[in-house]
C-alpha cells in the first residue's frame, strides 16, 4: 500500500466523521458560504504579481516536520505582500498537520485567493471548502475518476469555486479533462514515492489545453526554474516547501520575488 492509499483510506473516515460533527446546513449557514470567490485566473495573469501559488505546510509524508513555530497569519500574510498570486493551505491533518482552522485564519487576513489543499474525494469536501472561505479547490486525478472529477467541478462551479486539476502523467491528463475546470496543474511529485522531477512538467505542458491556466507544482526552488518554466508555457507555479523550510517563509518570498524581478 503506497502513501497516497493510506491517505485516501484515512481520508474517507475523516469525511464520514465530519459529515455527522458538521452537517451540510451547519456549513450551508457558514460566514463564508454566500461569499463571492475571487477570480483564479485574475490574480494568476496580473502582471503586478508573480504567477506563485505559496503554501503554508507544516509537514508532509516525505520530509516529516518542515516548520511548525511559524503561523499561518504571519506566513500568508508575508507571502501576499510578496507577490503571491494566490495562497495554498493544506487542512489535512493526520499526514501534513494542517486543520481547516488554518484556511479559515489565512481567509481572515488575506484578500487574493486560497486554494483549499486537501485530498477530495467527497462532494460534502467541496462545500466545506466554500464555507471555510476557500476560492479554489485541488482534485487529484490519481484519486478521483474521470466521473468522480466531473461531479465535483460542477458543484464547484455551481458554487463560484475555481478548480485545480493535479495530474502527474499523460494517461492522468487525457482521462480527466472536463469543462468545468479553470487550471490544470502538473505535480512534479510522484505521489507514491514522493520523488520529485521537474521533466515531469516540461513533457506534459504541450499537452495540456491551452484554454486553462497551466500550473507547475512541486520541485520548485530556483529563479531560473520559473524562468524556464513560464518559457514552456506555465501561468502559474506552487511553491510551499522551499519557503516554509525557513525560519521567516514570507521574507523567503520576499528575497526570492527580488531574484525574480531582477530576471
Amino acid at each position: 500500500m503506497t502513501i497516497l492509499d493510506k491517505i485516501v483510506l484515512r481520508k474517507k473516515e475523516e469525511v464520514a466523521f465530519s459529515k455527522l460533527a458538521v452537517p451540510v446546513k451547519q456549513l450551508e449557514a457558514g460566514l463564508h458560504f454566500n461569499r463571492n470567490p475571487h477570480v483564479f485566473k485574475d490574480f494568476l495573469l496580473d502582471k503586478s504579481r508573480t504567477g506563485i501559488i505559496a503554501e503554508f505546510k507544516r509537514r508532509s509524508p516525505s520530509k516529516g516536520v518542515i516548520n511548525d513555530k511559524a503561523t499561518v497569519e504571519d506566513v500568508t500574510q508575508g507571502y501576499t505582500a510578496a507577490g503571491a498570486s494566490a495562497l495554498s493551505v493544506l487542512t489535512d491533518v493526520d499526514f501534513f498537520g494542517g486543520h481547516t482552522g488554518d484556511l479559515l485564519l489565512a481567509r481572515a487576513v488575506n484578500e487574493i485567493p486560497v486554494l483549499r489543499k486537501d485530498f477530495m474525494i467527497d462532494e460534502y469536501q467541496v462545500l466545506e471548502a466554500k464555507a471555510l472561505g476557500a476560492d479554489i479547490i485541488l482534485l487529484i486525478a490519481a484519486i478521483l475518476t474521470p466521473q468522480e472529477i466531473k461531479t465535483l467541478s460542477s458543484l464547484a462551479k455551481s458554487l463560484g469555486l475555481n478548480v485545480l486539476l493535479e495530474v502527474h502523467n499523460q494517461v492522468e491528463l487525457q482521462r480527466s479533462i472536463c469543462k468545468d475546470l479553470d487550471a490544470i496543474g502538473v505535480n512534479n511529485r510522484n505521489l507514491a514515492d514522493f520523488s520529485v522531477n521537474i521533466q515531469t512538467s516540461f513533457d506534459l505542458v504541450k499537452e495540456i489545453p491551452d484554454e486553462f491556466l497551466k500550473i507547475s507544482e512541486s520541485a520548485i526552488s530556483a529563479v531560473d526554474t520559473i524562468t524556464e518554466l513560464r518559457a514552456a508555457g506555465f501561468n502559474g507555479f506552487l511553491i510551499g516547501e522551499n519557503f516554509m523550510k525557513t525560519a521567516n517563509p514570507g521574507l523567503a518570498m520576499q528575497a526570492f520575488t527580488r531574484q525574480l524581478n531582477s530576471v
